[in-house]
């Protein structure tokens, strides 16, 4: 516990030992005075003592108020980093999610941004054959919004190639996988248990580096991925240099990619299911010291006392002193 005027519990002590001092002497003048006059004093002792001893104790209480006491005390909130991975490959344009795959996903997430509070920081992350990060994370909400409004389909999808450069935007620094062939290798990335990165795709993998390992460096740095599955089983179609190709939501993907890096998956088959399914992405609470006055209690406890102290005093010797 801290005081905003630490300097006035010295004077609560001052005036408290003073008031006990002047209700010691006070009683010692008065059992003389009986005595003198050759009174006993009948009164018992609980009936002398306790209105004074609450009126003593909501002294010091009260002075302690004044002196603006404050508690650090942990406050749980929502807060950290959460990066939107939007797949903007061709088969995003497909319609079985009307309008289609990646304008229901910019939707659906525009609404999640908006619901944030300023103590959730968004980025947005682009990614098809490459991986692309058009906003860095921001409290500026609008922004990031902004950035989603931007996404456009085209080329195809490289799921690791998103999980690392999330990780990299994440950590700071770059994260690669190393080269087929080669020895693995072990990278410090550090620990980001706050941080989230949130994939909305189809989950048809084209190509880039291998998903399964790039998911695991996410575990390893306590990034958690939720993926939102947007398609459907039965699938459509897209046109792509004048052919039409089918495309059809891998949930199988998505799920090992959520299930390895301790996030969750989410199907959304239909733009309702979207929404419901950015609404179920589980950010992580956090607790924050936040120092809360406590001059309110001390006030109230000081009351309480100097009433039952008037009121027993009132009642068993007719005055309040």
């Amino acid at each position: 516990m801290s005081f905003l005027y630490p300097l006035l519990l010295i004077v609560a002590g001052v005036v408290t030992g003073a008031a006990i001092f002047a209700y010691v002497a006070m009683q010692r003048r008065r059992r003389a005075a009986l005595a003198a006059a050759g009174f006993a004093d009948r009164q018992g002792r609980i009936r002398r003592h306790l209105p004074y001893a609450l009126l003593l104790t909501a002294l010091p209480i009260l002075l302690v108020g004044l002196a603006r006491p404050q508690a650090e005390v942990a406050v749980p909130r929502v807060a950290g980093t959460v990066l939107l991975a939007f797949d903007s490959s061709n088969s995003m344009s497909a319609k079985d999610v009307a309008p289609s795959r990646l304008d229901a996903a910019k939707a659906a997430a525009a609404a999640f941004v908006e619901e944030q509070p300023d103590t959730v920081d968004v980025g947005v992350l682009v990614f098809g054959s490459q991986a692309l990060l058009t906003q860095a994370p921001t409290d500026d909400h609008q922004a990031a919004v902004a950035a989603i409004q931007r996404v456009k389909p085209s080329g195809g999808t490289s799921l690791g190639q998103a999980i690392l450069v999330g990780l990299s935007t994440i950590t700071g620094k770059p994260v690669e996988l190393p080269a087929e062939g080669t020895a693995p290798t072990t990278q410090d990335l550090g620990y980001w248990p706050s941080a989230t990165i949130v994939v909305f795709s189809d989950g048809e993998e084209t190509g880039g580096p291998d998903v399964q390992a790039a998911s695991e460096l996410a575990a390893a740095a306590g990034v958690r991925i939720q993926t939102v599955g947007v398609g459907t089983a039965q699938g459509g179609t897209v046109e792509v240099d004048g052919f039409q190709l089918g495309t059809a939501l891998d949930e199988k993907t998505l799920t090992a990619i959520a299930q390895i890096s301790g996030g969750s998956y989410q199907p959304a088959g239909d733009a309702d299911s979207l929404n419901a399914a950015t609404k179920s992405i589980d950010l992580r609470l956090t607790t924050e010291s936040e120092p809360i006055e406590l001059t309110g209690p001390f006030a109230a406890a000081a009351l309480l006392l100097l009433t039952l102290g008037g009121l027993l005093s009132t009642r068993w010797h007719g005055r309040i002193v």
